[in-house]
Formats: structure tokens, C-alpha cells, sequence
């Protein structure tokens, strides 16, 4: 079962990170993708991410790194870059073709987006309620809703959507 909401994570947290981590109810999804980081740094940050979330019963991705993520114990890895050797997955999806190509490379989960207007992509074209609908059905497989979403924004969308992942609205 996919979480029901998921944060994204990134360098714009900042000291954010840690207390919206705590918040975050047992079960939810937690995508690390401190990409700017120099690969010691995210490693180390990876790892006291990964207790915390073993402890809150969160469910971890981290971006891009197969290898980190095997390393933390993470249950997937998001946007991987390379062979996944048997690791479950997620994508993004932002149109028709990579919803195919998720359902294509058998994604264990995937985020569509951009549904709504977000702050982290200031003046990026939406999909809209009914284009992100008709992608999660594309996908074969369970699709998180990203982009301008918060819990009632999901609700209008629980029929097509698994979940729901955001930053600024689980961000403390």
C-alpha cells in the first residue's frame, strides 16, 4: 500500500527538515533528494534520515542513488539512474509518454505532475485535475498526486490517486 501523503525533501528545507519529518504520521512516505549535496554529505544525511524513519514507521525513498538507497534500506528509490538490480521504483510522470513508460518499466509507484500551481515551480504550467487524472490511469500503477497538493486538494482527486506529495504543505 502506497503512502497516503509523502514529503519531498530538498536543500530549501533547510532546519525545516527535521521538525517536518517529526510530524509526519507513521506510515507516510518521506522522498529524499538532496541532490546538491557532495555525495559524503547526502550519504550522511541519507543514513540519519533512514533511522528516523525506521523509528516513525515512514516509508523512505531516495532519489536517483540505487546504491545509496540499498545502503540506508530505503523501500525504493525515486527517478533512478541506472539498473535498479531488483529494487522497487518510482517515477515522475509529467505527460503521456512517461506515463507509459512507467507502466512500460514496471514502477512500483508514480508522481503526477505538476497537478496544481506549486511554489517550488513558480509560473510552470499544470496539469489540471483532469489531465493529471487521465495520466494516473496511464501509468499501471499506483500514482501519488504532486504539485500544489495538500490533504483536501487530494480528496477531489482519491478516486484516481493513491496518495498525495507535496513540500510546503508538510514542511514545519
Amino acid at each position: 500500500m502506497p503512502p497516503r501523503q509523502t514529503l519531498f525533501t530538498d536543500e530549501r528545507l533547510g532546519a525545516r527538515l527535521w521538525p517536518s519529518l517529526l510530524a509526519l504520521p507513521r506510515g507516510s512516505g518521506v522522498v529524499l533528494r538532496h541532490d546538491r549535496l557532495p555525495p559524503a554529505d547526502r550519504a550522511a544525511l541519507a543514513h540519519r534520515v533512514a533511522r528516523l524513519a525506521r523509528a516513525r514507521g515512514l516509508v523512505l525513498s531516495v532519489a536517483g542513488d540505487v546504491a545509496l538507497a540499498r545502503a540506508v534500506g530505503a523501500a525504493l528509490v525515486h527517478r533512478p539512474s541506472g539498473p535498479t538490480r531488483g529494487m522497487r521504483f518510482s517515477l515522475p510522470v509529467h505527460d503521456p509518454g512517461e506515463a507509459l513508460a512507467a507502466r512500460r518499466a514496471g514502477a512500483a509507484l508514480a508522481y503526477v505532475s505538476p497537478v496544481h500551481a506549486t511554489a517550488s515551480h513558480p509560473g510552470a504550467a499544470t496539469l489540471g485535475a483532469a489531465r493529471a487524472r487521465r495520466l494516473a490511469r496511464l501509468c499501471g500503477c499506483p500514482a501519488i498526486a504532486l504539485g500544489g497538493m495538500d490533504a483536501r486538494a487530494w480528496r477531489a482527486l482519491a478516486a484516481d490517486f493513491a496518495g498525495w506529495a507535496g513540500i510546503s504543505a508538510l514542511a514545519r
